[in-house]
């Protein structure tokens, strides 16, 4: 028994991460499917792939900042509040902040000498 209370947060916390990774995705555009899913396929994936959504991540204020940037200079149409609002919850909800998937920069010793110095 004291084995299983040991386990209690471990497989708790597996339990929460299987249930995270089994969210449900679109087979055509790979975008996890929940509420505000239809906005954004209609309204993003028209001018750019789905894969430009799924590997970019932030938090509502960062997704709002990209769109604005889409409407000034990329050509993007102005939505509506309540089409912005599901769009930005959708993108906040489902690709919010995480881990950098960039590599730490190198470290001076193994950098290469530079050639016009």
């Amino acid at each position: 028994m004291r084995f299983l209370n040991k386990l209690k947060i471990p497989l708790s916390a597996l339990l929460l991460v299987t249930f995270a990774n089994s969210a449900e995705i679109d087979k055509e555009t790979g975008l996890i499917l929940s509420t505000g899913f239809e906005e954004v396929k209609n309204n993003c994936t028209v001018c750019h792939s789905a894969a430009f959504i799924i590997h970019q991540k932030g938090d509502r204020d960062t997704w709002h900042a990209m769109i604005v940037w889409m409407q000034k200079t990329q050509g993007l149409w102005e939505f509506d509040k309540e089409t912005e609002d599901k769009i930005l919850t959708y993108l906040a909800t489902n690709y919010p902040p995480g881990a950098s998937s960039r590599r730490d920069n190198l470290k001076p010793q193994f950098l290469p000498t530079n050639p016009y110095q």
